[in-house]
Order: C-alpha cells, then structure tokens, then sequence
C-alpha cells in the first residue's frame, strides 16, 4: 500500500507516517518545497529516512495532478493547509485559499485519474462554534467563528459533495484540539508547557495569555491519526467526529502545566486583551459516540494525562538535542 500524506511537515503528518510505517505501508509526504523543509517532526520521531518526499502546490492543480500521478497512491492524507486559528484572522486569504483550493484540487484530480484511490480530509470542530455543555454531533449545524473554521466548513462540503456526486472514497475527520510535543510553539498549549519549563529551571519570565475562560476537548494526537487511518479503511467513506467527549478551560491547562513541574500558575503569568480573538468559541466539545460505534476507536488520554505527556517531553527536549548534536558531529 502506498499513501501520501499531503501536509507531512505539521504536528499529524509525522506521527500518521509513524503509523503506516508501523503497518508496512510505503510513505510518500508533501511540502511545498521538499528540498529546503526541514522536516523536524519526522526527525524527532527517527523516522525522516524511511520517508519518501515530493514538492507540491497544493492551490496549484497542475501541480497535484502531476504528484498524484507520479505516486499513484492507494491512499492520500490531507492534512495540508494553514492550521492556526488564531493566525487565520492576520491571514484570511491564505488561510481559505490554502484549506479550500487545496482540497478542490486534490478532489478534483481523483476525479480526473478516475482510480480508486481512499481519500481523508482534515476537518476541525471548529465548524461547531459554540457547543455549550453538550458535545457535537455528526450532522449538527456549522456555526463557524474564526476565517479558519469557515474554511474548513467549506471543505467538508466539498468532499460530501464529491462523494455523493462522482462516488469518491472520501471522509473527513472533524477532529477536535489535540495536541503533542511536536505542536509549534505559536500554539497555546505548546507556549504554555515551554513556558512553565523554562521558568522551573530557573528562567526569569513571565507568560502573557489572553481568555482563560474558553473550554475546550484536547486529545493526544498520536490517537487521532488511529482515527484517521480507521475511516479510510471502511468500505463506505462517512464523516467522524474524533474527540474526548470532555472540554476542560484554558484555565485548568495552565494550573496542570504549572503544578506538574511544581509552580503555582499564578506567580507567573499575566494576562492581555491584546491576545483575545476578535470571535472566540466559549466551549468546544465533541461526541466521539459514532467514531466508537463504527471505527472501534476511543481516546484513552484526556488533558491531564496529554499536559504531563507534553511537559515529560519539554524537560527531556535539551538532553535529547546535545544527542543528536553528538551524532551529527561524530560523523
């Protein structure tokens, strides 16, 4: 089996290649650049060598055709795209032309090829909006909040639309947050958890953040792609919403991520108006009902267990670059 996994470089793409490496597939991942990216998830995790790589424009059709021929996939991942909600209200239009044309052309070029090649689009539960106190379900009306939410309500409608009109085998995946050490350190969680490590060893700092009302359902990423790869392989493509099923505040991240490296939060953060969103969802949560029911998949790690598994990761990050450096200058 051969599977591309468009978007390779983010926080998915190397733990999702990780998998099917595991499952003896043959990976092949994009960037837009394959020769200047860095690859560093794919690094980390010791895997960058058993990974094949081509260049691709996702906005540019010629561009997927070409890459989709010279493949020829039996599976592909899109997990490509500008995946920062709050970097989407700064850049709206490369946010929408990143996720929408993208997928239009990834589509559109399995259309063409007319193969039967199984498709996964990375949805979000951003769609939702606001879910109150209780989680989102399949089917549910989109209330996007963000240009990045409305971006990936578009897309969901795509791959519905390109299913049911030329018979594709295409799901998506409307995951809600999940996080990982391979998350960018623009991201919340990621400056939260380096943040409170910094300071226990000792660094004079202080950590500005913004709402720490909002609520939200985090999950460990590691588990998500499990989901991803499940509904690829259904013999009917469906729509899944992959969550925990529990939201906890922005709040209770910052206490766990402090106590578990012995702080009181308090002493050691500010907050700013200047980091509120001009739209923010208050809680956002997802039912994982159906993804149990039909995948056979179910989150084991909730937010306490992913804060600690992020901050175990942050203390160990110095120990496990002064090894690799050793390596690298050994030769």
């Amino acid at each position: 089996m051969r599977a591309l996994i468009c978007g390779i470089s983010g926080q998915d793409g190397p733990y999702l290649a990780q998998l099917l490496l595991s499952k003896g597939y043959t990976v092949v991942g994009t960037s837009r650049d394959a020769q200047t990216s860095s690859f560093s998830g794919l690094k980390r995790l010791g895997i960058f060598n058993n990974v094949q790589f081509e260049s691709m424009a996702t906005h540019d059709f010629r561009s997927v055709l070409h890459v989709l021929r010279r493949v020829d996939p039996d599976e592909i991942y899109n997990l490509a795209g500008q995946s920062s909600v709050g970097l989407s209200f700064g850049q709206p239009v490369e946010t929408l032309d990143s996720i929408i044309t993208g997928t239009l052309n990834i589509l559109e070029s399995m259309r063409f090829l007319d193969k039967p090649i199984r498709y996964y689009s990375a949805g979000s539960g951003e769609c939702y909006g606001n879910t109150g106190g209780t989680g989102a379900v399949e089917g549910a009306p989109f209330e996007p909040r963000s240009p990045y939410a409305v971006a990936k309500a578009a897309t969901y409608w795509l791959v519905a639309n390109y299913r049911e009109a030329y018979g594709l085998h295409a799901s998506t995946g409307i995951l809600f947050n999940h996080e990982s050490p391979l998350r960018p350190q623009r991201f919340v969680t990621r400056k939260i958890v380096s943040a409170a490590c910094r300071i226990s060893i000792g660094k004079k700092e202080k950590l500005t953040l913004g709402n720490l009302d909002i609520r939200r359902d985090w999950g460990w990423a590691p588990e998500y792609v499990d989901a991803m790869w499940r509904m690829v392989q259904l013999e009917k493509a469906d729509d899944f919403i992959i969550a925990t099923g529990v939201s906890n505040s922005l709040e209770d991240f910052v206490r766990i991520a402090f106590a578990e490296v012995g702080l009181d939060w308090r002493e050691h953060t500010v907050l700013s108006d200047s980091l509120r969103r001009p739209t923010d969802i208050s809680d956002g949560k997802g039912d994982p009902t159906k993804a149990q029911r039909l995948l056979g998949w179910k989150a084991k790690a909730h937010m306490k267990d992913v804060v600690a598994m992020m901050v175990k990761a942050e203390l160990e990050e110095p120990e496990r670059r002064r090894a690799v450096e050793a390596v690298e200058l050994a030769g």
